[in-house]
């Protein structure tokens, strides 16, 4: 990296994004959210959830999963992307986990977008590690960094300790993304978010 470029990175303005590969509306958000990073003088701080952080409860589920499936199939329709649901036992965990090897080796954009399309395009689990070997075969990311990531402990902490931070900002849900004290929820608050970085006169020229 030259001196240029480490200075350019510590001076773009930071986006917390706060992550559930579990839920939906990430799956919506993975389409559109990095056009932030293409369009304004930011770098996206990567804060991904496992297990049920930042998402409704076991109980709650139940009784909104219909009316969350409509609401998220519709969307999927206007964008043209698919919809198919993953089994509900689907754990996020370690998709989670490998994520921070996705992103060590640089490739934690397609692999955002890899995963989310195996599981809300395909319907395939992403708790196994199996799924998690074919993202890594399509992006290019190795099995020993999957295999190694998916017995890292810290990752877990890490994980835990992204949701204790996101939860001491006022952060409630998947997807979030935080600049300073500004919180923005919700993949359809994407353009809320570029407003705001356009009034601070961040967008690339």
């Amino acid at each position: 990296m030259s001196d240029n470029t480490a200075s350019n990175e510590q001076a773009a303005t930071k986006v917390n994004v706060y992550f559930n590969f579990r839920s939906p509306y990430c799956y919506l958000a993975s389409k559109s959210m990095f056009s932030v990073v293409d369009q304004y003088r930011v770098k996206f701080l990567w804060k991904p959830f496992g297990g049920w952080a930042g998402r409704s409860s076991p109980e709650r589920v139940k009784k909104k999963i219909h009316l969350v499936r409509q609401d998220v199939a519709r969307s999927c329709k206007k964008m043209g992307i698919p919809f198919s649901p993953p089994p509900i036992e689907t754990d996020p965990t370690l998709a989670g986990a490998v994520s921070f090897a996705a992103e060590k080796e640089g490739l934690l954009k397609p692999y955002i977008i890899e995963v989310m399309r195996q599981e809300w395009a395909e319907g395939r689990n992403i708790g196994e590690i199996d799924t998690l070997f074919e993202v890594a075969e399509v992006i290019g990311l190795s099995h020993e960094c999957v295999e190694a990531a998916s017995s890292d402990e810290s990752y877990l902490v890490k994980m835990d300790e992204n949701w204790q931070e996101a939860q001491s900002k006022g952060v409630i849900g998947v997807p979030s993304f935080t600049v300073d004290d500004q919180i923005f929820w919700g993949n359809d608050r994407i353009d809320s978010l570029k407003d705001h970085l356009h009034d601070l006169r961040l967008r690339n020229i």
